[in-house]
């Protein structure tokens, strides 16, 4: 989808010249701007409601990060990937670690109930 020109939104005021008519453009002009005007003024109230509710910490937030401007789909799922091949090394880890521990214990003798028991013995010093 490309963006909005500057020679795109000149056609766009030309066709609308012609369909509204040079009588009622003014009228519609002053419709539009009122509404921009609308949306500014619950946006600005949106944000400083937010800044009330949150007080001290709204000066914290990182908006920059949270912009939707630099959502990157190829970055989403090169991360989504990186993380599923993280945890699939990390899981793998964990099931030799599990294997190494359990020929530890055949090694040594000790049952996989008794591996979480201590045994010593109560006469010792």
């Amino acid at each position: 989808m490309d963006s909005l020109s500057f020679s795109k939104i000149l056609i766009i005021l030309v066709i609308a010249l012609f369909v509204i008519g040079p009588t009622r453009l003014p009228e519609y002009a002053k419709k539009f701007s009122d509404f921009v005007r609308s949306v500014k003024r619950a946006a600005d109230g949106a944000k400083d409601r937010l800044k009330d509710e949150m007080g001290p910490e709204f000066d914290d937030v990182d908006w920059k990060q949270l912009d939707p401007r630099q959502y990157d789909p190829r970055r989403i799922i090169r991360d989504a990937l990186v993380e599923d091949e993280r945890e699939a090394r990390q899981a793998e880890r964990r099931e030799r670690l599990d294997e190494l521990a359990a020929a530890r214990r055949a090694r040594q003798g000790i049952s996989a109930e008794g591996a979480g028991s201590v045994r010593f013995d109560d006469e010792a010093t």
